[in-house]
């Protein structure tokens, strides 16, 4: 199986010195639309820096989730959301390492 890794994070900015240009996989990102740490015009910006590099990817929002939407037991945990967003991830998951 020759499939590259997979990285999970919490905000969109490229942190200073790093790019996309040795980026091999596909990306898949989650994003609550209610999130008021991440703006959806920093989402937004993500997905046109992909898109510039030909980065392969998917993105997709949750009407009403906030930041940090599947964290258990917090006060912005979102089921509805978590549940959705953990159902694709797994999908991806099985696409990407068949």
């Amino acid at each position: 199986m020759n499939k590259k890794p997979l990285y999970l994070h919490g905000a969109f900015d490229i942190p200073t010195g790093q790019s996309y240009d040795k980026t091999t996989g596909e990306i898949l990102v989650f994003h609550g639309s209610a999130d008021q740490s991440v703006s959806l015009e920093s989402f937004a910006t993500l997905g046109k820096t992909l898109e510039a590099a030909k980065i392969p990817h998917e993105m997709v929002t949750y009407s009403g989730a906030p930041h940090a939407f599947s964290v258990f037991g917090s006060d912005r945990y979102d089921a509805r959301a978590d549940e959705r967003s953990w159902k694709r991830y797994l999908d991806f998951l099985a696409e990407e390492y068949k």
